[in-house]
C-alpha cells in the first residue's frame, strides 16, 4: 500500500522531544521502504512498523467514524420510514383520481408547448439568420417556459411570479419574460362565469348586478376580475371569480410537491436544516387559504379596521367588501381607480413627490405588522396602486401573514439583549420565535451566541475606536 512521500529531512508529525529523530530522518516510497539522502533505498524495520501502525491507525479511526455515522443515519432512516409511508398514503388518497388527472394535463401541456416550438423552428430554418438564440434553448427558453407555466395552471403561474419577482435569483430575461403572468393567465370564457355567480349567489344575476363587463380587468392564476355596477345603489364594483376546477389543480400539484419534498429530506437528512418540508406545507396552507374568497374578504375588513384605528383613512385604504353578493368563490369588491405604484410615468401625474407616495406604503404596511391582525404578505405592483385621489390602494388579501404577540415580545427580549450582551435572554429569546429546534440546551446556545458576538467585535479595526468602524469598511479613514 503506497503513501506519500515526505520531502523534507524530518517528519514534524512523529518527533517528539525525546525520540531521536533517526527514525524521521528518512523519506518513504513505500511501506519499510526508505530512501536514505543520498539517493539509496534501506530498510528500516521500527520506522517501518511506526508508520505502518500510524496510518493503519488513522484508517481504522476514519472507517470507524464513516461507520458509525451510517450506521446513525440508517437506524434514523428506519425510525423516519413508517411516518414517511403514512404520510404518503394518506396525501394519496386525499389527493384521489385528481393526480391522474393533473398528470395527463402536464403531458397535454408539455406536448401543446412542444408543437408550438417546433412549428417556429421550422419557420425559422428557411430565414438567412437561421435560428435565433431563443428558439436554441427549447422549452427552457424565457418565452416557451411562461407559456408552459401558464398551460399547466394555477400552481406553475404562482411559481411564475415569483421568478418575476426574484431578480437576484434569476437572469433578466426570465424576470421581464415571467412579468406577464402577473395578471395575465389565461382567461375563462364569460359564460362559464356567468355559470358560477348563477350557482354561488342563487338567484338571477340580473337581480344584482345591473352590467357586468364580459372582458375581464385581469385574469390572474386562481381567480378572474370582471368590472361591475350594482343594481340599485349604481355603484361601481369589480367581481373575484374563483376559476372553475382551480381548488383541484392546487391540490393536486401542491401534494405532489409536499411528497416530494417528504422523500427529499428522507434520503439527504441535511434537507430538514433548510426547513425544506415545513416550507412546502406553509405554502400550501397558504394557496389553499387563498382559494377561499370568505377568508378573503375577514382580511380585507380587518386591514380597513387597522387603518381606521390608527387615523390613516386618508393616506390608504382597501376595498370594501359587499357581503350580501359575496360567497366563498365569489367576492363584490369596491372598485378602486388607481395605476401601479411601478407605473412612474403615471403617478408623476397624478402627485408631485412619487417618492413620498412610496415612503407612505412602506409605512402603512409596517405598521400592520405591529398593529393589525394580519399583514398583506403579497406585496407586488399589481397589489399596490396609487389612487387618483392620492391615496395608496392595498389590493388582493388572499395572501396575509400573522405575527403571533408572543412572537413581537420575543423579538422585544431579543432586541433588547442585543444592546446589554445578555445572551442567555438573547438565547431564549430566539428560541421562542421558533428560530431553533425545540428541544436544544439554552445555556449552551447562549455560550455559542457570545463566541459569535465576541468574533465580531474582535475584528474591529485596530486602528479605529471600538465597534465604530470595522475592517474593509470604507468608512474607515486609515483604509485598513
Amino acid at each position: 500500500m503506497a503513501v506519500s512521500s515526505f520531502r523534507s529531512g524530518r517528519l514534524p508529525l512523529f518527533h517528539h522531544p525525546q525520540l531521536p529523530n533517526k527514525a524521521a530522518a528518512c523519506t518513504t516510497r513505500s511501506i519499510g521502504g526508505f530512501k536514505k539522502p543520498n539517493g539509496r533505498f534501506s530498510s528500516n524495520p521500527k520506522c517501518g512498523r511506526a508508520l505502518f501502525l500510524f496510518a493503519q491507525y488513522s484508517q481504522s479511526s476514519q472507517a470507524q467514524t464513516q461507520q458509525d455515522r451510517f450506521s446513525s443515519r440508517l437506524q434514523s432512516s428506519l425510525e423516519n420510514l413508517p411516518k414517511l409511508l403514512e404520510d404518503i398514503v394518506q396525501t394519496s388518497i386525499s389527493t384521489g383520481p385528481r393526480g391522474a388527472l393533473r398528470l395527463a394535463q402536464g403531458i397535454q401541456a408539455f406536448v401543446g408547448v412542444g408543437g408550438e416550438w417546433l412549428a417556429d423552428v421550422s419557420r425559422s430554418t428557411n430565414e438567412p439568420t437561421g435560428i435565433p438564440s431563443q428558439l436554441q434553448l427549447g422549452l427552457l427558453s424565457p418565452l416557451y417556459l411562461r407559456k408552459l407555466f401558464e398551460r399547466m395552471g394555477a400552481t406553475y403561474i404562482k411559481l411564475g411570479q415569483f421568478i418575476a419577482s426574484a431578480p437576484t435569483l434569476f437572469p433578466p430575461e426570465y424576470v421581464e419574460e415571467f412579468q406577464k403572468c402577473f395578471d395575465r393567465a389565461p382567461a375563462v370564457p364569460f359564460e362559464d362565469i356567468q355559470a358560477i355567480l348563477r350557482e354561488e349567489l342563487g338567484r338571477p344575476i340580473d337581480s344584482i348586478y345591473e352590467y357586468i363587463d364580459p372582458t375581464p380587468i385581469a385574469s390572474a392564476s386562481i381567480a378572474q376580475v370582471h368590472g361591475a355596477r350594482l343594481k340599485g345603489s349604481q355603484d361601481d364594483v369589480v367581481i373575484k371569480v374563483l376559476k372553475p376546477g382551480i381548488k383541484d389543480i392546487l391540490v393536486a400539484d401542491l401534494n405532489f410537491i409536499y411528497i416530494a419534498a417528504r422523500i427529499l429530506e428522507f434520503l439527504n437528512p441535511d434537507f430538514s436544516r433548510a426547513s425544506l418540508v415545513g416550507i412546502v406545507k406553509d405554502i400550501r396552507e397558504s394557496m389553499l387559504e387563498e382559494v377561499d374568497f370568505n377568508k378573503e374578504a375577514t382580511n380585507i375588513e380587518s386591514f380597513r379596521r387597522y387603518l381606521e384605528a390608527m387615523g390613516l383613512t386618508r393616506q390608504a385604504t382597501a376595498p370594501r367588501v359587499y357581503n350580501y353578493c359575496s360567497t366563498r368563490r365569489v367576492l363584490t369588491m369596491e372598485r378602486l381607480y388607481g395605476v401601479p405604484l411601478t407605473d412612474l410615468d403615471s403617478i408623476s401625474s397624478l402627485v408631485s413627490s412619487p417618492e413620498n407616495s412610496l415612503i407612505t406604503a412602506l409605512n402603512v404596511w409596517f405598521g400592520s405588522l405591529l398593529a393589525c391582525e394580519t399583514f398583506h404578505a403579497d406585496v407586488h405592483a399589481g397589489n399596490l396602486w396609487l389612487l387618483r385621489d392620492g391615496r395608496i390602494g392595498f389590493l388582493d388579501f388572499g395572501i396575509v401573514g400573522r405575527i403571533s404577540p408572543k412572537t413581537w415580545a420575543a423579538m422585544e427580549v431579543f432586541l433588547a439583549s442585543i444592546a446589554t450582551e445578555e445572551y442567555e435572554s438573547m438565547a431564549s429569546a430566539l428560541i421562542e420565535m421558533g428560530a431553533t429546534n425545540q428541544n436544544i440546551d439554552a445555556k449552551a446556545f447562549a455560550r455559542d451566541l457570545e463566541k459569535i458576538f465576541s468574533s465580531i467585535q474582535a475584528s474591529s479595526c485596530r486602528h479605529c475606536p471600538r465597534d465604530k468602524y470595522k475592517c474593509n469598511c470604507c468608512l474607515c479613514k486609515y483604509n485598513c
